[in-house]
């Protein structure tokens, strides 16, 4: 019941959350300038002034900026994100189809970062100050430092055209028709290289962390009594210190939700994936806004998400904030 009633807090307090977003990312599209009257004008080469009112009095853009944002919360209100003018598509739509093949990205590389970042890190705090320590503190300073893009695309040179062990972009292989278990092991091999590339970075901010509050974790007093009372290592690093040093990392996992996002927008389009990522840079291009507002919207909607479900295990991790 406590878990429930807490539940209940995080998406009441999530409303106001999104409200700020919608508002603050909408009079940010508005201050941008151009519209898109004039990137139709401009692939045409040229356009009378008859012509650029009557583009803007039909896409809605020559009301007040209050009007079109009551209009525009109105939909979202009735769950209408509004029109793509340029695919000929609604939003809502255009951001469903894509959104699966995001989270099919997304999903895996924060479950890798986090376990391998929590476990390098473990291992790093344990045996602090040796061979292992030292090694494992080079490589996670070389993947903190090495930007997603190029990774990904070191990647593609080494395992796809070098090596041909992995394919080089895309989500599955056009020219085969799969089915089944066979379309399902063509879409992981196409999977790989992406989700680690985006994994890497994180992983490596994870471990770094995980390290720092395990060797804070080992100082203090309860596990000096847990040792003290003859627990194996294991109990007394994994379960005792383990638990504590576990809470900061699902902190930044929060925090990192929505640079977690921002970073499949690279690697989507090195490796040719059709996510939300490619579909975002896709509408910067065309000057399409209410694609991108919708896709910054359920962006937004997938960092609470986030949050939320690391509130959740915060419970389960702490004793006392179960308790609080």
């Amino acid at each position: 019941m406590a878990v429930l009633r807490q539940a209940g807090k995080r998406l009441v307090q999530a409303v106001p959350v999104l409200f700020g977003v919608v508002a603050v990312n909408f009079l940010l599209m508005q201050a941008a300038p151009g519209d898109l009257a004039d990137v139709l004008a401009g692939e045409q080469g040229a356009a009378t002034p008859e012509m650029m009112a009557e583009l803007r009095a039909r896409f809605g853009l020559d009301q007040p900026v209050w009007v079109q944002f009551a209009h525009y919360l109105g939909n979202l209100l009735t769950g209408d994100f509004g029109y793509s003018h340029r695919l000929g598509l609604p939003v809502l739509t255009l951001i469903l189809e894509r959104l699966p093949a995001t989270l099919l990205l997304m999903l895996p590389a924060v479950f890798l970062a986090a376990g391998s970042g929590m476990v390098l890190g473990g291992w790093a705090a344990r045996r602090a100050g040796t061979w292992l320590d030292g090694l494992i503190s080079v490589g996670v300073l070389i993947a903190y430092a090495t930007p997603l893009f190029w990774a990904g695309l070191m990647a593609i040179v080494v395992f796809a055209v070098q090596l041909q062990w992995l394919p080089v972009g895309g989500m599955r292989d056009p020219s085969a028709a799969y089915t089944g278990l066979a379309m399902a092991g063509d879409v992981a091999r196409h999977m790989v290289l992406p989700v680690c590339s985006l994994a890497l970075f994180y992983a490596a901010l994870y471990a770094r962390l995980m390290r720092a509050s395990m060797l804070s974790a080992l100082q203090q007093d309860y596990i000096r009594t847990a040792r003290a009372k003859g627990l194996s290592p294991f109990q007394v690093e994994a379960v005792h210190a383990g638990r504590n040093a576990l809470l900061p990392v699902l902190t930044m996992v929060g925090l990192q939700a929505g640079s977690l996002i921002g970073g499949a927008v690279l690697v989507e389009t090195v490796f040719s994936w059709p996510g939300l990522g490619r579909l975002a840079f896709d509408a910067i291009l065309r000057r399409d806004l209410n694609l991108l507002l919708g896709i910054v919207l359920v962006s937004s909607m997938t960092v609470i998400l986030v949050n939320f479900v690391v509130d959740l295990l915060y419970g389960l991790a702490d004793p006392r904030v179960r308790a609080a």
